[in-house]
């Protein structure tokens, strides 16, 4: 029983991950004018960040008993994710608010990479499984 919910948490990680990343912020930018979409996925990040730490560490818990290198995936996931929120985070924020355009492009392209990272982590999980 909880190796099935380790792997439907891990796949509610992985979609919502590649959802948010790939469908929300995308169709917000088309979808509303530049300034309302950042102001409302300034709001909405800390939220996806928070959603990522919980449900990656569920999904660890959930492996250890089954699969101790999937927990440490899914750990690795949730710590990693917590230095995004609290640092990489605001100060992608600052960088907007300053008018630091280089700045911004250098944090933001790291956050794109730590995400694009924990959905391979993610994917690589589930595609273990097949």
């Amino acid at each position: 029983m909880t190796e099935a919910l380790a792997v439907l948490t891990t796949a509610l990680l992985f979609g919502g991950m590649t959802l948010y990343a790939f469908g929300f912020a995308a169709v917000l930018f088309t979808a509303l004018p530049a300034p309302l979409a950042g102001a409302t996925l300034r709001k909405a990040f800390p939220w996806f960040y928070l959603f990522v730490i919980a449900t990656a560490t569920l999904a660890g818990l959930l492996w250890w008993p089954h699969d101790p290198l999937a927990a440490a995936v899914m750990a690795a996931v949730a710590l990693s994710t917590l230095p995004v929120r609290q640092w990489l985070m605001p100060a992608i924020n600052r960088a907007t608010d300053e008018g630091r355009r280089r700045d911004f492009q250098w944090l933001h392209g790291a956050s794109v990479l730590a995400t694009l990272a924990h959905i391979g982590a993610a994917g690589w999980l589930m595609w273990r499984l097949v």
